[in-house]
């Protein structure tokens, strides 16, 4: 059972830091036993919410505390830490970076400097470190004095290829690269007890984002391998702990629908405009979360991603 003692009780001299004060507060999620789940809100980054929009995670071992992604800033991963804190007094000895996202890898720094060992695939630092001036720069000024402190912090283990499996107290881990939202993404699957963190392969009551630089093709074979492994539970990279039926809905059928008919399309030589204008209205997505926003630049970046092919 979480415990739920207030942050004024167990932490009365960090809620006296500058700007510590926020609207939201993570708080963790019981998914199984010693797993759990810190469920972001699903509106954008803001300076209240300190850039923690997405679902991160952790799991209490027999040797300490996994943590899945770090937050995106300092003050975010110390936020992150009393939500951990609440739950066991046992130290987070590994952080695993499903991403480059900034609230995903930002708080590392932090992490690090309580003596946790980072960890995260090479493909997915090499697009960290492409990316980290731009992102220190936007979220910098979301989050003002919020920000203070941070500086990216990037995996002293950086795994080979799209695959590994990792032990820590008795609990294995597996790794596997999607390569989907953005270079480098992976998934963390645990088989016992059938829980899989997706990272941003999986979006929940919220509509996936497809960027230029993100693949449709390849996350959509990541959400089936996915899939084939079984999970009982499924913690997204945005909105609510679900099952694979749910997981599904909002997103894996999103996948196939931009595959095979916006991806035939293009690869047909179909002309775009007709396209997006003839799938405009897609009454199955419609009750995702920005999907006025974001359905219409989906599939102009799917076809173009297909053209030619």
């Amino acid at each position: 059972m979480i415990r739920t003692l207030s942050l004024a009780c167990l932490f009365p001299v960090a809620l006296a830091l500058p700007g510590l004060a926020s609207a939201y507060t993570p708080k963790a999620e019981k998914v199984v036993e010693n797993v759990y789940a810190i469920v972001g809100p699903t509106d954008d980054r803001t300076y209240d919410n300190d850039g923690l929009n997405n679902n991160l995670g952790f799991v209490v071992t027999g040797e300490g505390v996994v943590l899945i992604d770090s937050g995106a800033s300092k003050l975010g991963a110390q936020r992150l830490a009393e939500a951990i804190r609440a739950v066991t007094d046992k130290p987070v000895k590994w952080v695993i970076n499903t991403g480059s996202q900034d609230h995903r890898w930002l708080g590392n720094g932090y992490f690090k400097a309580q003596g946790a060992e980072i960890i995260a695939f090479k493909a997915t630092v090499d697009t960290q470190q492409r990316s980290a001036a731009q992102q220190v720069d936007s979220l910098g000024k979301t989050l003002k004095d919020r920000f203070a402190g941070t500086e990216p912090v990037y995996a002293g283990r950086q795994l080979e290829g799209d695959k590994a499996s990792l032990s820590l107290g008795g609990q294995n881990f597996e790794l596997m690269r999607t390569d989907a939202h953005f270079p480098g993404d992976a998934l963390v699957w645990m088989p016992s007890p059938q829980v899989v963190f997706t990272g941003d392969l999986v979006y929940v009551e919220r509509m996936l984002g497809v960027h230029d630089w993100s693949s449709v093709k390849n996350a959509q074979a990541a959400y089936q391998r996915m899939k084939a492994l079984a999970p009982k539970y499924v913690v997204p990279g945005h909105g609510p702990v679900c099952d694979i039926a749910r997981a599904d809905k909002d997103t894996g059928n999103y996948y196939t629908f931009l595959v095979d008919v916006v991806g035939k399309a293009a690869s047909d030589m179909a002309p775009m405009d007709e396209v997006i204008k003839a799938n405009a209205e897609r009454a199955e997505f419609k009750h995702l979360k920005h999907y006025d926003s974001w359905h219409r630049t989906n599939m102009n970046r799917t076809y173009l991603q297909f053209e030619g092919q």
